[in-house]
């Protein structure tokens, strides 16, 4: 068993564990589990956690625009379209993913950045069909 030593049960039977009354500084447990009522305790988030989500999110919504814009890269290529609206398309497509790939690195202001410029180049091109 892992553990403190002197938590468990004794060779002698008697259960050795620290009861409410033991804790260092003579609070009860009723005190200490009050504690986890405090207002605004559950807003509070670990800031790694926050990040985590940030890159995902950005690494995610990037490699899904990147993806669109190849897609309409093809389809307006095999089209009557102008040769200028693929191309739109898949620059636009290449820079989303690069947001994808800074947004995976912990860039994800200039990610959000670049998904915006990604797109803007797709419906710019889109406007010449």
């Amino acid at each position: 068993m892992s553990g403190r030593g002197d938590s468990e049960i004794s060779e002698t039977g008697e259960d050795r564990t620290e009861t409410p009354e033991d804790l260092d500084d003579g609070r009860a447990l009723e005190d200490v589990e009050d504690l986890e009522g405090v207002e605004g305790s559950e807003d509070v988030e670990d800031p790694a956690q926050v990040a985590r989500r940030a890159r995902w999110t950005a690494a995610g919504t990037g490699s899904l625009l990147a993806l669109a814009g190849l897609a309409a890269s093809m389809l307006r290529a095999t089209g009557s379209a102008p040769a200028l609206v693929p191309a739109a398309y898949a620059f636009g497509a290449a820079v989303c993913a690069l947001g994808a790939f800074l947004g995976s690195r912990g860039r994800t202001r200039r990610a959000l950045w670049l998904l915006i410029a990604g797109v803007m180049v797709m419906a710019l091109g889109d406007q010449f069909d």
